[in-house]
């Protein structure tokens, strides 16, 4: 058995069509979807991240506002740009890239964005909406697992999921999707004696540590689906997830790869977010 390749970017592209046709809807109505990106600072990956968030808002048609600020900006000066930005019509989402220089608390500036607004759905008000099953904005990593999943065509309902990792940002929000669609969830963590023992027991795997070849084939159930979340460098430089590809593929039926899976996914779930953002808007504003 080789598993099945769950394609991120093909996946992408479909999911993408979708967000294009619906920013044309609303702007046909005047509606524009708008998103700002606040960048502070230098940081080479964060410019990267950036640049491909605002090219792929472009090709969606949904309007981006990219703010650059010197990495010497006061927290008071930034928080002070995100609640104009939180009052702005046209501005339906608002995404801070992290991370921010160490004078400037990040969990203040996450908690200044209107919750209508947090598209990377981060507050603690939208982790509460998550938790408590209310539509809110899902975090866009796991979001975007989830999509992948779905993709497979296999019911989530009585499955056994194993998330490996405890982060707010992936492992938390996953689990919780995870429950949602009304998988089994274990939540696996360093503190975790026998980490093989949970995933061989899993028929989805989920790997959110950020470290190279933690999950191995003597690890999956025969037919389980792994998605991989790590970016990591192997000893050549090449990028690479938590997962050993070449070891795992065989054994399970579906498996993300690295690069190519759950990294356009993230953006993509982003732009989602984005037009779900301006569609809630629009239709407030319906009389």
């Amino acid at each position: 058995m080789t598993a099945h390749l769950i394609d991120g970017n093909q996946l992408s592209k479909t999911l993408r069509a979708d967000v294009a046709r619906r920013a044309a809807a609303l702007t046909a109505a005047g509606r524009q979807p708008g998103l700002a990106v606040i960048l502070v600072g230098e940081d080479p990956a964060s410019q990267v991240y950036v640049r491909n968030k605002v090219k792929a808002c472009g090709d969606a048609g949904v309007h981006s506002v990219l703010e650059k600020y010197d990495a010497a900006i006061s927290e008071t000066e930034l928080l002070k740009r995100i609640d104009a930005l939180n009052r702005d019509p046209a501005v339906h989402g608002i995404l801070v890239q992290m991370p921010l220089p160490k004078h400037i608390n990040p969990d203040k500036v996450i908690e200044s964005i209107a919750t209508h607004k947090d598209v990377d759905g981060y507050s603690v008000l939208s982790a509460g909406e998550l938790m408590t099953g209310l539509d809110g904005f899902r975090p866009c990593t796991p979001y975007g697992c989830i999509k992948m999943i779905e993709s497979t065509g296999v019911a989530l309902r009585g499955k056994h999921a194993v998330v490996i990792g405890r982060s707010n940002t992936v492992g938390k929000p996953m689990a919780l999707l995870l429950l949602q669609a009304n998988a089994t969830v274990t939540i696996c963590h360093s503190g975790t004696p026998d980490l093989a023992y949970h995933t061989r027991q899993a028929d989805i795997v989920v790997a959110a540590v950020g470290r190279a070849n933690t999950v191995t084939a003597d690890m999956i159930k025969p037919g389980a689906i792994v998605i991989d979340v790590g970016i990591n460098r192997n000893a050549e430089g090449k990028l690479c997830g938590d997962v050993d590809f070449a070891g795992v593929a065989p054994i399970a039926a579906y498996i993300s790869p690295v690069p190519g899976g759950v990294g356009p996914m993230t953006i993509t779930m982003l732009l989602v977010n984005t037009i779900e953002a301006a569609e809630r808007t629009a239709a407030t504003k319906v009389t």
